[in-house]
């Protein structure tokens, strides 16, 4: 099995030791790690309620997928982390609009914090 840490200076640096996504078995898989709504130029996080928020997580995603050379078509399963699963219904119309097709696999869960104070958090798997 090959293993291939991808990175982009279009979505956050890692806050900790891990890459932003690994690919493996020469690119069919890619694990993404999970994305917090943090500005990339800024690093930052993003002003505003929790559908800016969810945004800014998906604009993340897509440009870690986009260095492996993916794109949303390409995600199998996600995983979202809300501070608030009363933000359910909000980040679902955020995160609809980035599948084209039918939507991946998901589970969503309720945590009691994210880094650097976050209301939401997403990760993804991929196939290519």
């Amino acid at each position: 099995m090959s293993r291939r840490a991808l990175h982009t200076d279009a979505a956050p640096k890692a806050i900790g030791p891990y890459s932003q996504a690994v690919q493996v078995s020469g690119g069919t898989l890619t694990f993404l790690s999970g994305q917090v709504p943090i500005d990339p130029r800024t690093g930052e996080l993003v002003s505003g309620d929790i559908a800016v928020q969810a945004d800014r997580v998906m604009k993340n995603l897509e440009a870690v997928l986009k260095a492996g050379g993916l794109g949303f078509e390409s995600v199998v399963r996600c995983t979202i982390f809300l501070v608030d699963l009363g933000d359910f219904a909000r980040v679902n119309e955020v995160y609809g609009k980035y599948f084209q097709g039918p939507p991946p696999s998901r589970a969503t869960v309720q945590v009691a914090g994210l880094p650097k104070g976050a209301r939401i958090e997403i990760d993804a798997i991929a196939v290519s």
